[in-house]
């Protein structure tokens, strides 16, 4: 890409929008061939060809993959929804998934999900990173200075892999696949496009009204980042939300008592935690054929669901550890011991995408080269962040990337029609920053479980006051008069 195309805004967009604005291509549209739920909800897959850098578009050229479910209820049609499950990663499933658990939306909508560029079906990037190394590095907690050591060691080498691919790097950011979004709406013949996103989803949703504001219809945007988080930091600020999260887990284990005998109250069972990591800070802890050291343990013990299936399977994996903290014998949970494995995995999983995420973080917001800077923020926030800090401070393999971002992150602040849907104590994507994208997107309501330690709400948590709120805006078009807790 050129260097003056990246830096001047209003000429990369404007040349963004001539490329976008053009005849939409023709789809093919075929047999879901690889993805038989696609096949029996009545999706057909096709492909566009997008350019790799779209400030050069007739230069190469890469595929980007989607699948469409018409709607069965043609003559009460919505128009077009495109539905970005997160990650990122592959997301035609959830034309699927909606129809499984939206049918009164897939009546009245035509439901499109997209692989974006690099995920999936969509010219898939891989640097061949084996599946221990990511998650030793990406679940590393690092308390002293040789595990953070180590965290720099296999940030290099991750990094390194990738230095291959450097000619497609650049070109691996939000910006980029909201362009490509951009094209599948011309290709599918619709003016304007709805839009529903879950985590990831929510950041490219709100990058592309920012980026084309006026192809936007009705947007829901479901526990959303905050608009200047996406990127390598994206955890940064999720130690706080983390520990509440634990804290409402150990509640739950704490009346659970008798069957997990973890403590009879929230401070003693957070205290069997601490006393887990201590001990094995002493010496790694032995779990079946595992050893697990002191900065695997915050990993461990993060959360996303706050249901009772979810805690009692968190409490059956705390007490695995807590025996063998004291060095009583220890085999884990059947969920437990998949998790242990990942550590040691050699193996390339390519259906993880990781190195494919990756390169759209380091794509979208440049990170410290300095791995000090790091270890520094580790060290200043140890007293008020002193489990799950150094989770969320730690570098990534951004910090030794091949290459710079090609381009600044959006500014997001628009006036567009958005229903932001959240929980108050989501730990992935903490409700700070998803007011903090409520301010920005002004034309915005905000409907909100309340006393939720969730990440994703809208089809996943049992709310009738959040369901009506979503379908009230996509069926009818209505935002909620003022923002909603429920």
């Amino acid at each position: 890409m050129k260097r003056e195309l990246c830096v001047l805004g209003g000429v990369l967009l404007a040349v963004v929008q001539t490329v976008s604005a053009g005849p939409g291509q023709k789809i093919s549209w075929h047999h879901c061939a690889t993805d038989t739920a696609l096949d029996a909800v009545g999706a057909r897959c096709g492909e566009v060809r997008v350019p790799l850098n779209y400030a050069e578009p007739g230069g190469r050229k890469i595929t980007v993959a989607l699948a469409r479910r018409p709607a069965s209820d043609p003559e009460r049609r919505a128009g077009t929804l495109v539905v970005e499950e997160g990650g990122p990663g592959p997301s035609r499933q959830g034309v699927a998934t909606m129809v499984r658990q939206a049918p009164e939306i897939a009546a009245r909508y035509d439901l499109v999900g997209i692989d974006p560029r690099f995920f999936g079906g969509s010219t898939p990037l891989d640097c061949g990173w084996p599946t221990g190394e990511y998650v030793s590095l990406a679940q590393a907690a690092p308390v002293d200075r040789a595990s953070f050591d180590r965290t720099i060691s296999a940030a290099k080498a991750l990094a390194a892999r990738c230095t291959s691919h450097r000619d497609v790097l650049p070109y691996a950011g939000t910006r980029s696949i909201a362009r490509d979004l951009d094209v599948v709406r011309a290709a599918l013949g619709e003016e304007r496009i709805s839009y529903l996103g879950w985590s990831y989803g929510t950041y490219l949703g709100a990058v592309y009204t920012q980026m084309f504001p006026d192809r936007t219809d009705r947007v829901v945007l479901d526990s959303a980042i905050a608009p200047n988080a996406y990127g390598p930091a994206l955890i940064r600020e999720t130690a706080s939300a983390d520990a509440a999260a634990l804290r409402d887990w150990a509640a739950w284990a704490s009346h659970h008592n008798g069957q997990y005998d973890l403590g009879a109250t929230a401070t003693a069972v957070v205290r069997t935690v601490l006393d887990i990591q201590r001990a094995a800070a002493r010496g790694p802890l032995e779990v079946g054929e595992h050893r697990i050291t002191a900065d695997r343990i915050p990993g461990l013990l993060l959360t996303s669901d706050d249901t009772d299936e979810s805690y009692a399977e968190l409490s059956a994996q705390v007490r695995v550890l807590r025996d063998a903290a004291r060095g009583l014998p220890a085999r884990p949970t059947a969920v437990q011991q998949e998790k242990l494995a990942l550590y040691t995995d050699t193996t390339v999983t390519r259906d993880f995408w990781f190195s494919a995420s990756t390169a759209n973080a380091c794509a979208d917001r440049a990170a410290s080269r300095d791995p000090e800077t790091y270890y520094a923020d580790i060290r200043a926030h140890a007293a008020t962040e002193p489990f799950y800090g150094p989770l969320a401070r730690h570098l990534t393999a951004c910090t030794f990337w091949p290459v710079a971002p090609s381009e600044p992150p959006t500014r997001i602040g628009n006036d567009r029609s958005v229903l932001i849907v959240g929980a108050t104590g989501d730990p992935v994507t903490p409700y700070p920053g998803q007011q903090e994208l409520h301010r920005a997107l002004r034309g915005s309501r905000m409907v909100t479980l309340a006393s939720s330690f969730r990440h994703g709400v809208y089809g996943y948590a049992s709310s009738a006051c959040v369901t009506d709120a979503v379908g009230e805006y996509l069926l009818g078009g209505v935002l909620p008069a003022a923002d909603r807790l429920c």
